[in-house]
């Protein structure tokens, strides 16, 4: 399927609905407004395809973008990659769902993620904290040293409510995500929840909305579902 015929099969999914919601999040022209479920089935005629998913990402179109995180072949893509793909990358759907997803699955992933937590750009750390949350949420507690974990843990703890809006989403989330998927650090993860207690997440022309990492944990210990961990990070 070429590249024509797949933005034409986007544009034929979109809906006016999702694409006002998706400008309400933060997207802007050009898009369709295409449910990402919409997508499955086209992804699955294309399958991988990372010739054809640079094409989609470099058109600037918020649903070829994400459609592209899909349909790309992480395992090629190199740090200059990511990096280009992270300059585009102009609101959190895109960095924390797009790239951060598409980045866990390589080999290079805590590596990048390393240096975007550490740039000061707003989105690379939020992107390099949420990619974490995708590594911890699907791999085995084996592949990460505990040491580093509890170290970003406390890194956390003192940074958080003075980080950037979105970066803070995603560090609260990282302390949720050690928490239920990382058990050798469960309890020092939950001390860290209690210790941050509620985020305020700022918002322009809207009251700020606040994030209560110990509150989610406990649901989710309710639910039977420490220790989970997910099949698959893209759709």
């Amino acid at each position: 399927m070429d590249f024509e015929t797949v933005m034409q099969e986007l544009e034929a999914l979109g809906k006016e609905s999702l694409k006002k919601r998706y400008i309400n999040n933060g997207a802007h022209e050009p898009l369709f407004g295409v449910a990402t479920g919409a997508m499955k089935p086209l992804a699955k005629k294309i399958k991988k395809n990372q010739p054809l998913a640079e094409k989609l990402y470099a058109t600037g179109n918020y649903d070829a973008m994400y459609f592209a995180g899909i349909i790309a072949d992480p395992m090629i893509m190199t740090e200059a990659d990511f990096e280009r793909w992270m300059d585009g990358a102009y609101f959190y759907m895109l960095s924390d769902y797009v790239v951060a997803v598409t980045l866990s699955e390589t080999n290079i992933a805590q590596e990048v993620a390393d240096k975007w937590i550490a740039s000061g750009d707003e989105l690379r750390m939020s992107a390099g904290w949420s990619c974490y949350c995708w590594l911890l949420g699907s791999r085995k507690d084996s592949e990460f040293s505990e040491s580093k974990i509890a170290r970003m843990l406390d890194q956390v703890e003192k940074t958080i409510h003075d980080a950037p809006e979105r970066t803070k989403v995603a560090m609260n989330l990282f302390i949720y995500t050690v928490a239920i998927s990382y058990l050798p650090l469960h309890e020092k993860a939950v001390e860290t929840a209690k210790a941050v207690g509620p985020v305020e997440i700022k918002k322009d022309k809207k009251k700020s909305s606040f994030l209560n990492a110990l509150e989610n944990i406990q649901k989710e210990i309710d639910r039977g579902r420490l220790g989970f961990k997910r099949k698959y990070v893209r759709c």
